[in-house]
């Protein structure tokens, strides 16, 4: 990748940093783009003089897709919501940047989807997301889609989410305790995307699954958390019915849930039995437990200086 020129739209949210820094180690030239390009400036110091780009680009806009990924030989799409019109997002969005990485001659596309991606699912998000994979394929066979299990890392909305609850409250509700998740780290995640984009004659026309090697319950999540902590709050398992209340207000204690993300707890979050995912992409899962105490830490009742349940 080395003095390659890669497009990442969307490249300065979560997923996006870890994929631009693994791109950048790798001497690649990054050009970022999205709505506001002032957010994604902090990557400036990861990279050389002039190995990194700042443009204003949209998905939602098709021509300001185009300008971004004019001269780029690679293009990442990790463009999406929870929220918002996405349809928009997830289907137009993102036919515009494959039609505009086929137009451009770009080598290789990956498009970012999400396990659970399905056209028949109830959940909006998971449905649009299932669109989108049909776009991309139509605009750019050869695309690579890849689909993350729930991402973690030092600044997800996941493990940090229910680590402040945790911290926060002797008691903490848990909504679906018994729906299982498969935590893929973020950096792995973006290796992932990397070695896609780099051999798109071995990886191009495939879609991969991408899931950590620990597979937990949603109760089984947060009593983890709460043994990195130092913490030993009460979590009772909630009904569906209490569920389907508190969705239906958008707000838990301390997380607020809309209405799809309640649709999408009904389902596991896990690779699918057979399903290629970190390994053919020569990628080695990182475990939960190897990395997340390292940022964790912060929640301790005395941070780094608290011992953790374990060691008391």
């Amino acid at each position: 990748m080395k003095d390659r020129l890669v497009t990442l739209v969307g490249g300065g949210g979560f997923i996006g940093r870890y994929v631009a820094q693994a791109l950048l180690a790798a001497g690649a030239r990054v050009r970022v783009a999205q709505p506001d390009p002032r957010e994604a400036w902090f990557l400036k110091p990861l990279g050389g003089l002039g190995q990194t780009q700042f443009v204003a680009a949209d998905v939602t806009k098709p021509d300001t897709i185009a300008r971004a990924v004019e001269g780029a030989r690679h293009v990442v799409n990790l463009a999406g919501s929870f929220s918002g019109d996405l349809r928009r997002i997830h289907v137009d969005g993102a036919r515009a940047v494959a039609e505009s990485a086929r137009a451009s001659g770009a080598e290789s596309l990956v498009h970012f989807s999400a396990i659970g991606a399905d056209a028949d699912s109830p959940s909006r998000y998971a449905s649009t997301k299932s669109e989108g994979e049909a776009a991309v394929r139509a605009a750019f066979p050869n695309a690579t889609i890849l689909r993350p299990a729930t991402v973690f890392g030092r600044e997800d909305r996941f493990i940090n989410r229910f680590a402040g609850m945790i911290a926060m409250s002797p008691v903490v509700p848990v909504l679906r305790a018994a729906t299982r998740f498969q935590p893929v780290f973020v950096g792995d995640v973006a290796a992932a995307a990397v070695a896609a984009l780099a051999m798109p004659d071995r990886f191009g026309d495939h879609v991969y699954e991408l899931g950590g090697p620990d597979v937990l319950t949603l109760l089984e999540l947060h009593r983890w958390i709460a043994r990195a902590i130092g913490r030993d709050p009460a979590l009772p398992a909630l009904p569906d019915v209490a569920g389907r209340v508190i969705a239906a207000f958008g707000f838990l204690p301390g997380a607020p849930i809309t209405a799809d993300q309640w649709k999408l707890l009904q389902r596991d979050t896990v690779v699918a039995p057979g399903a290629e995912g970190l390994a053919a992409l020569g990628v080695t899962p990182t475990p939960l437990a190897a990395v997340a105490p390292g940022w964790l830490v912060r929640y301790r009742r005395a941070g780094r200086f608290a011992m953790t349940t374990a060691q008391a």
